[in-house]
């Protein structure tokens, strides 16, 4: 699951930084950049799992930062407020959560992570 949604997630910052996959109107605002740099970054980071925790906590905020700011502030009525169905932002919640998941679950066992943690073998 961490490589299927890192790998999505940073195809979602190609798009805004790079102009990948047709590129994304009105992304060249600071604000913009700055979150498809998170996306991009912390998207690979979350798929090869090298500093997974903290890769998906900071791509977790930015998500829940992006459907607050973007999503449930430009819907037009109340029911459209409450449901992210409602107002297009269903996927930033489901990044938002699953990385919440990665974050508190870990990279576990196929990571750079467990790489690192593991060390050298030690000989008797």
């Amino acid at each position: 699951m961490r490589l299927i949604v890192g790998l999505m997630f940073a195809s979602h910052g190609g798009q805004l930084v790079l102009g990948m996959f047709g590129g994304m109107p009105g992304s060249n605002n600071p604000l913009s950049q700055t979150g498809g740099w998170i996306q991009l970054i912390g998207g690979f980071l979350i798929a090869f799992g090298l500093l997974t925790r903290i890769s998906a906590f900071i791509c977790s905020g930015e998500m829940a930062v992006a459907y607050f700011m973007f999503h449930v502030a430009s819907a037009t009525t109340p029911m459209a407020k409450f449901f992210p169905i409602a107002n297009k932002g269903e996927l930033a919640v489901f990044y938002c959560w699953v990385f919440l998941f990665i974050c508190f679950y870990g990279p576990g066992r196929w990571s750079f992570d467990a790489l690192i943690r593991k060390g050298p073998a030690i000989k008797p």
